[in-house]
């Protein structure tokens, strides 16, 4: 079936190769623009907590993938079952993997059937142009599932030409080959392909990947089109049960399809998009009994949504439409079908150096009630570089198919569960020069009907249910100081977070995810250079979570440049550490992977 696609990826690159005339666009990365913000302003003007990695920091980092850059956030809690995101649950400040919103390119990936599938397309890091993490009520106005946060990924504008090939070979045999082509016209626009195959015999029993991801895409006159294909094949040992004998097993295929534009007016400024996204889950609790149990899960999503933005003499407008309807096939949760549609209202005001930005966002889901939610961030620019900022709001997400319907031998959904909900608010300091960028933020979120799975003895089903009620506090801070040393620079950075769960009315003895959260984290990262064509990174990660657990992690990369070849060695979890992310499935110890990467032009 991929092959497929993959052909029909081929036509359509060849058929956009025709059009010649496109808009070209740079970013000033002193004055980058945040596009997860739906108002347009640039970082520092933000009244949110906002972390932007740029393609430069992830280059320079001990990251092979999304999931690494992310797991040097402060605030983010990314729980592996596996090596390079095998599969990969995201969470933030707390909050739980099904309450954090992933975009791709302002794109919403968010999964109705699961959101332990929202992370299946994460993009190459060769294509990334920055990742903007919003965190806290700010991320209200993208509505259902931005409960704790959202997280955007910006692709690469098509800039120059480029013939990439490269190639990784590590440990437990894991092969990794990629390959990316990248044209520019003349007149401007352009278009890219990029693909990727990763095989792996695993680092234990039952934790083999085949992964294969195809991305394309291409600006065309006032267009931009973006397609993306990836295909995962894994073990998944203890994935979701403690029996030893069944090994388990999981495909996945997720392909997204999007056209957007962008029509500028004197003060007006509208971004019109629809996109379908497709997501295919095979799960079988016996990998080599298949009629034994197996779930096929086949969701599509259909979406159009336009954003406006009016400049006057009041400020900045933002509105916003999203329309999409869900479809699912499933052999186990039936077939469904829900139509939502979300609406954000929001002005920003700015009376000297004082910032106001009230906003509203309305949902409306076919099968729950409609809700408006409020919210208000306040900023005040102390100096040009000095920033206060708070912002408070309400945030929500319904409950997914499988919270809703799931059945098998050891889990069971609930069909009367309610939505979850939070009032959410946070204060916070950022001081931003060239060279030196502090961010500081305190915040606190009491969250109600929220939803796991539970059961009062061990040899109970797991069960959904809205079991609790959850005051979360936290504290976080993260330092990104920039240098030079013989003319060659250098990097560090550090982050710290720390979250205080006060969980009320909770009558239940065991529950699966929610009571795991991170206690303490504290991140750093080194990056330097002292000759012309080697450098080095190094980072470290700290975790206490709630239920005692407490690891260590250090990652080693070296690089070396010799014209138009790279050389690198990666090293994971160098000291051999002990740990589990999530479950009962423990993750690696010391790893490598060497890599070559030639640019052909």
């Amino acid at each position: 079936m991929l092959q497929r696609k993959v052909g029909a990826i081929l036509l359509f690159c060849l058929l956009c190769s025709v059009f010649t005339n496109a808009q070209k666009d740079t970013v000033n990365l002193k004055e980058v623009i945040v596009t997860s913000n739906r108002i347009s302003i640039p970082y520092f003007k933000t009244s949110r907590t906002i972390n932007l990695i740029t393609a430069k920091e992830i280059k320079n980092s001990t990251a092979t993938n999304v999931v690494e850059v992310l797991q040097q956030i402060a605030g983010i809690d990314v729980r592996q079952r596996g090596v390079d995101g095998t599969q990969a649950d995201l969470y933030i400040r707390g909050g739980s993997f099904d309450q954090t919103l992933i975009l791709i390119d302002g794109i919403k990936m968010d999964d109705a059937q699961t959101g332990h599938h929202t992370m299946n397309a994460m993009v190459a890091l060769d294509n990334i142009e920055r990742i903007e993490v919003i965190k806290g009520p700010a991320a209200r106005v993208f509505g259902q599932n931005a409960f704790a946060g959202a997280i955007n990924i910006v692709t690469k504008k098509i800039q120059s030409n480029a013939l990439t090939a490269s190639l990784g070979y590590g440990s437990y045999n894991n092969l990794k080959a990629s390959a990316g082509y990248r044209k520019a016209f003349t007149n401007g626009g352009g278009f890219q392909i990029h693909a990727q195959k990763q095989k792996s015999d695993g680092y234990r029993t039952n934790s083999d990947f085949d992964n294969t991801s195809v991305f394309l895409k291409s600006q065309v006159k006032n267009y931009n089109f973006l397609v993306s294909l990836s295909e995962r094949k894994f073990g998944a040992e203890n994935f979701y049960t403690s029996n030893p004998d069944w090994k388990e097993y999981e495909e996945t295929e997720t392909s997204l399809f999007a056209v957007s534009s962008v029509y500028r007016a004197k003060n007006l400024i509208i971004k019109p998009r629809i996109y379908w996204r497709r997501n295919q889950d095979i799960f079988l609790l016996k990998r080599y009994e298949p009629s034994f149990f197996r779930n096929l899960h086949i969701t599509n999503k259909i979406a159009a949504e336009t954003n406006f933005e009016l400049t006057s003499d009041l400020g900045k407008t933002g509105f916003g439409i999203d329309l999409n309807k869900v479809f699912l096939s499933s052999n186990n949760l039936g077939d469904r079908d829900r139509f939502m549609l979300t609406s954000f209202l929001e002005h920003r005001f700015e009376i000297g150096d004082l910032d106001l930005t009230p906003g509203l966002a309305f949902t409306y889901f076919s099968d729950f009630d409609a809700q408006i939610f409020p919210g208000l961030d306040v900023g005040y620019g102390v100096t040009d570089h000095i920033k206060l900022y708070g912002n408070i709001g309400y945030t929500y997400r319904i409950p997914t198919f499988t919270d809703l319907y799931y059945s098998d031998p050891g889990t069971e959904g609930n069909s009367d569960l309610k939505p979850e909900s939070a009032l959410s608010e946070e204060i916070g300091f950022k001081y931003t020069t060239e060279k030196f960028q502090v961010n500081v933020a305190v915040f606190n979120r009491t969250s109600d009907d929220l939803i796991d799975y539970t059961k009062e003895i061990e040899a109970d089903k797991w069960k959904a249910q809205n079991f609790s009620k959850i005051n979360t506090k936290g504290f976080e801070t993260s330092v990104n100081y920039n240098f030079e040393v013989s003319n060659y620079n250098q990097n560090i950075k550090l982050g710290y977070n720390f979250i205080d769960d006060d969980i009320k009315d909770v009558n239940v003895a065991f529950t699966r995810y929610g009571l795991n959260s991170l206690k303490h984290q504290f991140t750093s990262s080194i990056h330097t250079q002292f000759l012309s064509f080697l450098d080095q990174s190094i980072s470290f990660r700290f975790v206490e979570r709630t239920n005692g657990q407490t690891y260590n992690l250090v990652d080693f990369k070296v690089r070396a440049k010799f014209n138009n070849l790279e050389i690198s060695a990666k090293a994971n979890n160098i000291f051999n550490t002990d740990y589990i992310e999530q479950g009962l499935v423990p993750m690696p110890k010391g790893n490598f992977m060497f890599g070559l990467t030639y640019n052909l032009y």
